[in-house]
């Protein structure tokens, strides 16, 4: 295939699954890589040495650095949804030389403001004192779904409830706290020169179209898609049009 490798890097409470609907067409234009974060899905908490690290979404970038090198990928267009976006930021600042393309997938720039890391660090002391059966997937299904997919689509809704409650309750905990830590990462994507499309659900209330915009404005050149009737998870309500979108950056 011409175009280079295409890694998907999932959002935050669920796993690589969440690709699933877009798996197969997007298969069949490059080579698709869509591994499960740190702690989430099959992926393990590290050990050893690397345990006690203080959550950060430099250490999961580096995690995809390994990948790419255990596969021997030097360069790939990279993407991610919501905190797979987060991660993507982090492997622009680590490693820009390794991307020839970017999407950014219902995901925004800023830093998040004190109450919102306030709530992310409750979160991951719920999960860890508690587990998150029973809470997280009600907490999580109306800032995720858009309004259109829970009123019509109420198989999707329970796919989604499902994901959120297989995920281990360490992993989400430090993906919230790696996430509460992120800085702001607009003035380095001034500094992008690979092509990027900025998706994003029209019925998304935690990424909403005009911060898609905002992040779409820092990106030079940067192509805007915004999805009807989609919410935070446009890749699973929407898939048709994601992979549209996304084919628009691989060649």
């Amino acid at each position: 295939m011409s175009s280079p490798p295409l890694v998907l890097l999932h959002a935050y409470p669920l796993d690589a699954r969440m690709w699933d609907s877009v798996r197969a067409p997007l298969a069949e234009r490059t080579r698709l890589i869509t591994p499960d974060q740190r702690g989430l899905g099959r992926s393990p908490m590290p050990d050893g040495e690397d345990a006690g690290v203080e959550p950060n979404l430099d250490h999961a970038a580096r995690d995809v650095l390994a990948l790419l090198d255990r596969l021997g990928l030097d360069k790939v267009v990279l993407g991610g949804c919501s905190m797979g976006g987060y991660v993507t930021f982090a492997m622009l600042r680590l490693a820009p030389e390794r991307i020839a393309g970017l999407v950014l997938i219902d995901t925004k720039a800023g830093a998040d403001a004190e109450e919102a890391r306030a709530n992310r660090l409750e979160v991951a002391r719920r999960a860890e004192t508690e587990g998150t059966a029973g809470w997280l997937a009600d907490q999580m299904v109306p800032k995720l779904l858009g309004e259109t997919t829970r009123a019509r689509r109420p198989g999707l809704v329970e796919r989604v409830r499902e994901l959120i409650e297989q995920q281990p309750p360490s992993g989400v905990a430090w993906a919230q706290r790696a996430m509460a830590a992120r800085g702001d990462a607009t003035e380095l994507l001034r500094s992008v020169a690979v092509p990027t499309v900025v998706i994003t659900g029209e019925e998304d209330v935690t990424t909403p179209p005009e911060t898609a915009r905002e992040l779409a404005a820092a990106v030079p050149n940067a192509e805007l898609v915004l999805i009807p009737e989609a919410g935070h998870l446009s890749p699973l309500e929407a898939s048709e049009a994601v992979v549209d979108a996304v084919a628009r950056v691989l060649g």
